[in-house]
């Protein structure tokens, strides 16, 4: 276990929370770490900073998380990793979709030819579309209070595909659900990074299987081709107990 010291605390929104910390391990975008607290499950978070000091964005969904919101600056953080396949790379302009807190997990690719489609429930729930250069960001929210009305598979349905050489994809598994069966059959290349109950981190407790793949050590991220090929994806998953039931089901 890892422990360090927290450098800062940055406020985003309502609910959500920057954690930076100083580390001197190099993490990839898309890895992510398992981070603890006392008397609270462990969690998997994407690291959102990857230079010296090192960040995860945090949104309340659950009891861990929310404990973790309300750390503040010298207090101790406490996890394990970097763990999971990074994105793969390429050259070329990028186009980053993010959904909720998803777009923690692809700020790392955010540079200043990247376009992003930044989606959420609410404008108080958009997270770094602020990121990136003016003109170059989609704002998408369910109830319209900023940018188009929607969800981000409109978003991405606005744009000409043909002008970016990879799109990454972070978020609710419905969401990449809707725009993987978008881009299936047109040629832009894409990655996505899965988000699902995960326990160990390394491969041993099965918590994040996905047509018997695990998504801590074979993902979080899969290639648009990969993800045409598991059945299970969009469609079921395995809860923290390992009962398997439907996606969007609790």
């Amino acid at each position: 276990m890892i422990v360090k010291d927290i450098s800062d605390v940055e406020r985003i929104g309502r609910n959500t929370v920057t954690i930076r910390f100083s580390w001197d391990q190099k993490v990839e975008p898309g890895q992510f770490i398992m981070v603890w607290m006392p008397d609270h499950s462990e969690i998997p978070i994407s690291v959102s900073h990857t230079g010296l000091l090192k960040g995860i964005t945090i949104r309340s969904y659950g009891e861990t998380s929310e404990a973790m919101i309300g750390l503040k600056k010298g207090d101790r953080i406490f996890f394990r990793g970097p763990y999971g396949r990074p994105f793969d790379i390429k050259p070329g302009r990028k186009l980053v979709v993010g959904g909720g807190s998803g777009m923690a997990g692809l700020l790392p690719l955010v540079d200043s030819s990247a376009y992003g489609v930044v989606s959420a429930r609410t404008s108080s729930d958009l997270l770094f579309a602020d990121r990136f250069a003016e003109g170059h960001v989609t704002m998408v929210t369910d109830d319209g209070t900023a940018g188009i009305r929607g969800f981000a598979i409109d978003g991405v349905k606005s744009l000409q595909l043909d002008e970016f050489d990879m799109m990454y994809v972070c978020g609710p598994e419905l969401m990449l659900k809707s725009i993987l069966d978008y881009v299936a059959d047109k040629p832009i290349p894409a990655q996505f990074s899965l988000e699902r109950t995960m326990k160990c981190g390394i491969g041993i407790c099965d918590s994040c299987s996905i047509d018997g793949r695990q998504l801590c050590t074979e993902g979080p991220t899969f290639s648009k081709e990969e993800l045409m090929g598991l059945h299970e994806f969009g469609t079921t998953r395995l809860t923290e107990s390992g009962k398997r039931i439907q996606i969007g089901r609790h």
